[in-house]
């Protein structure tokens, strides 16, 4: 066991930042951090979650710098199958003024509806050519997917799990990821065709070109900046109109809708359920920590392009996302050999979301569950998630 200031780490830190990491720490101690809800808590004896919970909200959506108003979703399936058991449509709605989202919607083919709905979002890291058809079965298959399944969802396409259990399951690409992957780039001599069907790459083409779309990324990252929005905002309107969609649809029971991802997604699920009051029930996946720790400990590896909100991190901590979610039930899933998050971490959250629920007069709505495992979302993983989603959503009809 190490220090680092005043935190104890039982793994090295890989976050020092040379020269400059005595200034950003100062800079981390000079946060107010007025609105995590702990300190808020001491600050205002007499003041109401609730109180707290719109305060907190607000600040994460005026972080977001994305407002696109209200949208008209013109749904449309382009097709449908049924197959083990499932009915997959492949289907077509407009998210922003900006977004037409292709996505897939599933269901049970047997089990009465209307049926609890969940946005299942697809993992950060992995093959950045393929979004929703990491987690659901296209038809098609590449070598690289076959891997990603194997090593983060036992070997599983994680939406059919959930569909396959009684769930109608709604997944779409992320920005900058499968069909929304940038086409036609030559910016710094990237050379990004403006045609390409990753499923049709042998795996060293795949690498390549993957490679390049990976470095793109921060330039889309300062072009969305130079819009005016965040690359969590534009997924956040995203994902919150696959709630729209789901509501849209009549086997759908609009009073029992949840969300789940692992990563990315398990970051992306925080989010969502912080803000959209329509989730009941969240299982976040591999992304929990607190702000100080994960700074000492490891940002080049953990911390993309989904986590930068100026404006929201000196003011509100990791945990808050998750208090916020409440009265939804959460279930918060950190792998104890995750090596992107420090344990200390992770444990500190969950310490800090279990207070939250309580003051919330919620304890039993959040579970932290640390299973002896690395980033992964396996087989064990979604045994517990389908347990969570049954006892706050229930499964089928």
């Amino acid at each position: 066991m190490s220090r680092f200031g005043d935190l104890p780490l039982s793994r090295p830190a890989r976050g020092d930042y040379g020269s400059l990491e005595e200034p950003v720490r100062r800079i981390r101690a000079h946060r107010p951090l007025d609105l995590n809800a702990e300190r808020w808590r001491v600050r205002h004896p007499g003041g109401s979650f609730e109180t707290w919970r719109e305060q907190a909200r607000g600040c994460l959506l005026q972080g977001l710098h994305c407002d696109p108003g209200p949208a008209n979703l013109r749904p449309e399936v382009l097709d449908s199958e049924e197959r083990d058991g499932l009915i997959v449509e492949r289907v077509a709605f407009t998210a922003t003024p900006w977004s037409r989202l292709q996505g897939y919607f599933l269901r049970p083919s047997a089990a009465p509806g209307p049926l609890p709905g969940l946005v299942v979002l697809h993992a950060w890291g992995g093959p950045m050519l393929f979004g929703r058809d990491r987690i659901v079965n296209s038809g098609r298959d590449h070598p690289v997917l076959v891997e990603h399944r194997r090593k983060y969802y036992g070997g599983r396409y994680l939406a059919e799990v959930f569909a396959a259990a009684g769930y109608a399951v709604i997944v779409v690409d992320a920005w900058h990821f499968g069909g929304r992957a940038p086409r036609g780039l030559d910016a710094g001599g990237l050379g990004i065709p403006a045609r390409y069907d990753p499923f049709d790459l042998g795996e060293e083409e795949y690498e390549d070109l993957d490679g390049r779309v990976r470095q793109a990324l921060y330039l889309g990252v300062r072009q969305l900046n130079w819009a005016g929005t965040t690359w969590m905002g534009v997924n956040y309107w995203d994902d919150s109109r696959c709630v729209d969609y789901l509501l849209s649809r009549p086997e759908v029971d609009a009073g029992r809708i949840g969300c789940t991802g692992l990563s990315g997604g398990g970051w992306r699920t925080n989010v969502l359920a912080a803000l959209d009051g329509r989730i009941k029930a969240s299982v976040s996946v591999g992304w929990m920590t607190t702000g100080d720790y994960q700074q000492v400990y490891n940002v080049d590896g953990a911390i993309g392009t989904f986590c930068l909100l100026p404006g929201v991190w000196d003011r509100l901590d990791v945990p808050d996302l998750t208090v916020m979610s409440a009265p939804g039930a959460a279930m918060v899933v950190s792998g104890q050999r995750d090596e992107l998050f420090p344990v200390e971490g992770q444990a500190d959250a969950a310490r800090q979301i279990r207070a939250g629920y309580e003051w919330a007069g919620l304890g039993d709505r959040f579970r932290d569950y640390r299973p002896d495992k690395d980033h992964c979302y396996d087989a064990e993983i979604q045994a517990e998630a389908l347990a969570w989603f049954g006892r706050h959503l229930g499964a089928g009809g």
